[in-house]
């Protein structure tokens, strides 16, 4: 009987998923252990048919016509595919909150995130990605776009969000998001559920 290839069957995986996928070593434990697969990662990134991005996250690096180079990972991905590694709960905090939203159209230089997990901050190229510890009811049993739509309220303060602001956040939403929203922020703090209920409110017709 032949000895798999076991770095083929990572390679085809990766090359197989959806572009801009961040992989971590658990992501290959059915087709290999622990110890063959990070050999087997080491090996392709110093072939250099897949890319390193920090010790033990790799990607399948996509070249741009347009830019005339290889892609940088999202750090969208970055960070979901560390949080998936330490099995933490994270949600965008902060100016990264905004740019998701489209309430900020800035790239943040510092990609933010609350976190059940410690203190953490990573160097990733040019961009710094921290994560914050924060209280387990901050996220836990509370829905991803929620959680994310109260850290941008959280990061605009209660007298700087604007009507604007509310009305894309209406748009954005869908009335399945808005419903879970509504639900999800009544016993917390009163002045974004007070934003909340305008962000949920059924548009008026005449």
């Amino acid at each position: 009987m032949s000895r798999p290839d076991y770095m083929k069957q990572i390679e085809n995986r990766m090359m197989d998923a959806p572009s801009d996928v961040v992989f971590i070593t658990a992501d290959f434990l059915d087709i290999a252990d622990t110890q063959t697969v990070n050999k087997a990662l080491s090996r392709l990134a110093d072939e250099k048919k897949i890319r390193r991005i920090i010790r033990g996250l790799y990607d399948l690096p996509r070249y741009s016509e347009l830019l005339q180079e290889y892609a940088a990972p999202k750090m969208e991905n970055i960070a979901k595919a560390i949080a998936r590694n330490f099995r933490w709960s994270i949600v965008p905090c902060g100016d990264t909150a905004l740019n998701m939203l489209g309430l900020s159209t800035q790239v943040p230089a510092v990609w933010q995130y609350v976190s059940d997990g410690p203190y953490r901050e990573y160097s990733i190229g040019s961009c710094l990605l921290k994560f914050k510890h924060t209280s387990n009811k901050d996220i836990t049993g509370v829905s991803y776009k929620s959680a994310l739509v109260i850290q941008a309220l959280k990061a605009l303060g209660e007298h700087t969000i604007t009507n604007d602001m509310i009305r894309k956040l209406k748009k954005m939403l869908s009335e399945n998001e808005k419903t879970a929203l509504l639900q999800e922020t009544q016993f917390g703090t009163a002045w974004i559920f007070e934003i909340v209920k305008d962000i949920c409110r059924q548009e008026e017709t005449r």
